[in-house]
């Protein structure tokens, strides 16, 4: 089974980005299953039903979220009747939707989890016993489970992926915004990267525009930061699966600009 991972997707040029690339992507990799980051997705802050709609419709079979959740408010509205989309499982327990769930598309079976990390983030429930719990609840369902770890610290990420090997099929990070160069298969199957990236724009900081940012770090004051307009990039991994055992086989690190797409 194969499966591609996007990483967060951050306001309209993200979306842009998806939008263009993934098609190519299919055609090329033909991956089973497609999940993606949408907690950047409505301006860089949340995202909403339409967007959720949208990136479904674009060929996205799940959504993993993050610290941003709860951004846009009409989500606590809708987030329930909605399968495909996880929320961090260590998040409070009387939060709305769930921790993880089962995608199935072209006949292929999918666990995701979504697990936040603590350090330099609000200190919730402690997400490797949470990570335990939600793979156990899913292991009767399908071997192959990935998990989508929404830290900061890359030393926590690399410990969540140790923790995991073995347990999970896929460990990928996000919410850094750049994508490493460390994707790996751990010793006993699980496919790892430290952060898969982003998409959205390259030449704003992290998807924002770089005015305000720079405003900010230089003096210190409050600056309003908004999603850069300027030219896109797209970050991903492609993971294949041994159905059999859950075990990853292979890696492939995606990373492409606008003019990447115009050579493909």
């Amino acid at each position: 089974m194969k499966v591609l991972f996007i990483g967060d997707i951050v306001g309209s040029v993200g979306r842009a980005a998806v939008k263009k690339v993934l098609p190519a992507l299919q055609s090329k990799f033909n991956p089973h299953i497609v999940i993606a980051n949408g907690e950047n997705a409505a301006a860089g802050r949340g995202i909403t039903a339409n967007i959720v709609k949208e990136l479904l419709e674009l060929g996205v079979h799940g959504i993993t979220m993050g610290n941003h959740t709860w951004d846009n408010k009409d989500i606590f509205e809708w987030i329930d009747d909605e399968p495909r989309i996880v929320r961090p499982a260590n998040f409070s327990a009387e939060a709305p939707g769930q921790g993880g769930t089962v995608i199935k598309a072209n006949g292929k079976e999918l666990g995701i989890i979504s697990v936040q990390g603590r350090t330099f983030l609000p200190p919730i429930d402690c997400p490797f016993r949470i990570a335990d719990e939600w793979i156990e609840k899913l292991r009767g369902k399908t071997k192959c489970i990935l998990v989508d770890f929404h830290a900061e610290a890359t030393s926590e990420k690399i410990a969540m992926g140790w923790h995991l090997d073995g347990k999970a099929s896929i460990v990928v990070g996000t919410h850094t915004h750049v994508q490493t160069n460390d994707d790996t298969i751990l010793p006993h199957g699980t496919a790892y990267l430290t952060d898969v990236g982003m998409c959205g724009s390259k030449e704003g900081v992290l998807g924002m525009e770089r005015t305000a940012v720079l405003y900010k770090f230089k003096t210190q004051l409050p600056a309003r930061f908004v999603v850069d307009e300027g030219a896109w990039h797209f970050h991903a991994l492609l993971v294949d699966i041994d159905e059999s055992t859950g075990k990853a086989k292979q890696t492939t690190k995606i990373r492409m600009t606008e003019t990447d797409l115009l050579m493909m």
